[in-house]
């Protein structure tokens, strides 16, 4: 069943049908459609929560997902379309030409093609004038309820065959009743009582009551601020087992400690606290910022500043100062780059080319924190420039490298996967305003 406003998913509670939310990338709405014919199991899209537009859109991949299912799972099933008028409408309405002609397509190939794939259509609509013809044309029985409109009512009158004069009737028919004709109902048009049902709609009939005694009190607190909304939890998933090749990793390392504990070696400093320390000075560089400087000076100053400090050991190099900046940039802290989560990222990341490595970065700082996934002009102000489209050319370079697998939602929002590392961020807006912070002073 295509479900337009929800109101038929209380179905699910006495019939056991699978409600499906139309909220997902048009890759799921096709497999679930195939997983359907597979299966014989009865479900309602529900399409409540979308625009127009896109409900359109999910409709019709729904409906071709059903129709093109293999020859070997055309077994016989109902495929009731409400609000008909929506999915093929008569004319161009305010939706986009492209999802009209790909619902009206779908529907139109459900009623006229879809008897021979084992699909019988049924269509409900209060607007007959607005259905398109081609495709109320091809349904076999009717049945009319009660209609006010002058062009509905002809409509119903040519389409069972009666005079215009008669088509009055539809105004007087009480509620439950239709008027009914064709093969599975009669010869003749003959009025029908539909009996009690066993589900109801979720919406709620109207009923005409006085207003409640308002006191003081209660306007005070309708008038009174919003409150603040409490922090939302994010749960975390754990990362996966460890590959076989970073087991043999730590067998290495651990073969090399035990070779060079016959000479030991005692820093000055203990590695983590130096690397953290240099993560900090260029945080701090990255965050006095005012705009964007190259490579090269953001370098000098890196030493002049470690040389102030006086830390032990050799200067590090180039390589090591850019990742430390394209963490800082990304946003991650000196701490949240000391977590064992973060060091996995830096592993990752080393079989990434240089040259994507700091957006890679920011989808994992996003990712790890569960975190929305980033904008364009996030992405964009990462590479060092204002350019969407050159933004939008490093995502599809990573795509295509396999760092990460980026996802679209039906409401046109983005998901990052990053598969190895076994995280994904939240749906993001690809239009949204870059996020505040230190991605903006570097663009300033």
């Amino acid at each position: 069943m295509i479900d337009p406003e929800g109101d038929f998913v209380s179905l699910a509670d006495k019939f056991q049908h699978i409600v499906v939310d139309a909220n997902r990338s048009e890759a799921d709405l096709d497999c679930i459609a195939a997983r359907v014919r597979e299966r014989r199991v009865s479900v309602v899209l529900n399409l409540e929560y979308l625009e127009q537009s896109l409900q359109l859109r999910a409709a019709a991949i729904f409906l071709d997902g059903l129709f093109e299912a293999p020859r070997a799972n055309w077994y016989p099933a109902l495929v009731i379309v409400d609000e008909a008028q929506l999915f093929a409408p008569m004319a161009s309405g305010d939706v986009p030409d492209e999802a009209r002609r790909m619902s009206l397509n779908a529907m139109v190939n459900l009623m006229c093609r879809g008897r021979k794939r084992g699909l019988a259509g049924i269509i409900a609509t209060q607007r007959l004038a607005k259905l398109a013809k081609n495709v109320a044309a091809e349904a076999s029985n009717f049945l009319m309820g009660r209609t006010m409109l002058d062009i509905d009512m002809a409509r119903a009158a040519d389409l069972l065959g009666m005079e215009r004069r008669q088509a009055e009737m539809f105004r007087d028919l009480p509620r439950g009743s239709f008027v009914g004709l064709g093969p599975a109902i009669a010869r003749r048009a003959v009025q029908i009582k539909v009996g009690s049902v066993e589900t109801a709609s979720r919406g709620v009939t109207p009923r005409l009551l006085p207003p409640p005694d308002m006191s003081d009190a209660d306007s005070e607190e309708i008038l009174a601020p919003a409150p603040v909304s409490a922090p939302r939890i994010v749960e975390r998933r754990p990362p996966p087992a460890p590959s076989t090749s970073d087991i043999f990793d730590e067998i290495a390392e651990a073969e090399n400690a035990a070779a060079s504990a016959e000479e030991p070696l005692v820093p000055a400093m203990p590695a983590e606290e130096r690397d953290l320390r240099c993560r900090q000075i260029v945080h701090d560089m990255v965050s006095d910022e005012t705009g964007s400087r190259p490579e090269g000076a953001l370098f000098q100053d890196f030493q002049i500043r470690w040389r102030i400090q006086r830390l032990p050991g050799a200067l590090p190099g180039l390589n090591e100062f850019r990742s430390w900046l394209e963490d800082a940039r990304a946003g991650v802290t000196p701490e949240e780059a000391a977590t064992e989560a973060w060091q996995r990222v830096t592993d990752v990341a080393r079989a990434v080319p240089s040259d994507l490595r700091g957006v890679f970065v920011l989808f994992a700082q996003a990712a790890m924190r569960g975190e929305p996934c980033p904008s364009d002009l996030d992405v964009a102000r990462m590479c060092g420039t204002r350019s969407v489209g050159r933004a939008r050319n490093r995502l599809q370079q990573l795509d295509r490298h396999g760092a990460i697998v980026l996802r679209n939602t039906m409401k046109g929002e983005r998901i990052a996967v990053l598969p190895d590392l076994g995280w994904e961020t939240l749906a993001g807006d690809p239009a949204a305003p870059a996020r505040s912070g230190t991605l903006e002073r570097l663009a300033g």
